[in-house]
């Protein structure tokens, strides 16, 4: 019966379903001496988890105190900011300014463009204008 509720037991360990009170019923009945020989395959791991959870690292760990500067470092970081504010600002209006400029010689070049339509326009109007005096002028 006792090894029938083991079988069943480490069938929902390896699904990854069992509680923590079943974990240990699994690890008190493998790190005895009479297992059956069947569920002996198993024993290694339950008895490895047994004595690892036990182990505790005693080593103390170096750790290195750096002294920063951090007044310095404040300091770095202003002027980098500053230098950042400075010059990217006069960046900012240096491309507003290029900006404005395109738009500019963009609408005057439309302007020019249309006058010379318009010119060639008067032209036309001008050659009416001489035509009809001709025309006047022979009555």
């Amino acid at each position: 019966m006792e090894l029938d509720r083991i079988e069943r037991l480490l069938e929902k360990y390896l699904e990854a379903s069992t509680t923590i009170a079943e974990e240990k019923e699994l690890r008190a009945y493998f790190s005895q001496e009479s297992v059956a020989s069947h569920l002996k395959q198993y024993a290694p791991m339950f008895q490895y988890f047994s004595v690892a959870k036990e182990e505790r690292y005693t080593k103390e760990l170096p750790l290195k105190k750096r002294s920063i500067n951090y007044k310095w470092l404040s300091i770095a970081a202003m002027a980098v900011m500053l230098f950042g504010i400075y010059f990217g600002k006069e960046y900012q209006e240096k491309k507003e300014a290029e900006f404005a400029y395109n738009e500019t010689k963009k609408a005057l070049t439309l302007l020019a463009d249309n006058f010379s339509r318009g010119t060639e326009k008067v032209a036309y109007l001008n050659e009416f204008e001489n035509t009809k005096q001709k025309i006047y002028n022979k009555n």
